[in-house]
């Protein structure tokens, strides 16, 4: 069921999720507690996050499902614009590396929230790699790409390219477009067909 808001709660909705997002990234997930939440997003009391969100869990997922939704936009909209696997790959790894670069709270957060093992069921989503598992059958059905475990794949791609928030914290200026461009290199020399 479809849940319709006024724009004055969905406008407190973000300004919490904005602030969680914050604590979470700066924190950790331990220490993000509504009182941390509350002072960092200039709340007059922790009842207002209660009041819009259940409990902690779902004000999690809430965070889960803003930042999983943003990235789905963005890389979504390069891989689609592909004409080939081979390009919907590399549109995918040049999309969530450029993502983290231009959304590095929101993605430290969500990895955060991942290590503490929280989000429930919409971390499970966000973990899904059937839409990259796709994109390597794809290009092995059309020849564009060697015979190998798509799984296997998915998951080593995936694991290359969340790393990077944690890359930007311990280095700041890391030249992500260079770090986009090695590992679609890389990973196209590993996927594609023979000659």
């Amino acid at each position: 069921m479809q849940v319709t808001r006024s724009p004055a709660s969905e406008s407190r909705r973000a300004q919490i999720l904005d602030a969680t997002i914050a604590v979470v990234a700066e924190e950790g997930f331990a220490r993000a507690t509504f009182a941390r939440i509350a002072a960092r997003g200039g709340l007059s009391s922790t009842r207002l996050i209660s009041y819009h969100f259940a409990g902690k869990g779902e004000l999690v997922a809430a965070l889960v499902e803003h930042v999983v939704t943003g990235i789905g936009a963005h890389v979504g909209e390069r891989v689609t614009a592909a004409s080939t696997a081979r390009g919907r790959l590399a549109a995918y790894i040049e999309g969530v590396v450029s993502y983290a670069d231009a959304h590095r709270a929101p993605m430290t957060a969500l990895l955060r929230v991942a290590m503490a093992g929280a989000g429930g069921a919409s971390m499970q989503d966000a973990g899904d790699l059937s839409h990259l598992e796709r994109i390597l059958r794809e290009g092995q059905e059309a020849g564009e790409m060697r015979d190998f475990d798509a799984s296997i794949l998915a998951t080593t791609v995936q694991r290359a390219v969340e790393v990077v928030p944690f890359r930007l914290q311990a280095e700041s200026d890391l030249d992500c477009r260079a770090y986009a461009a090695e590992l679609v290199e890389l990973f196209d020399r590993a996927t594609r067909a023979e000659a």
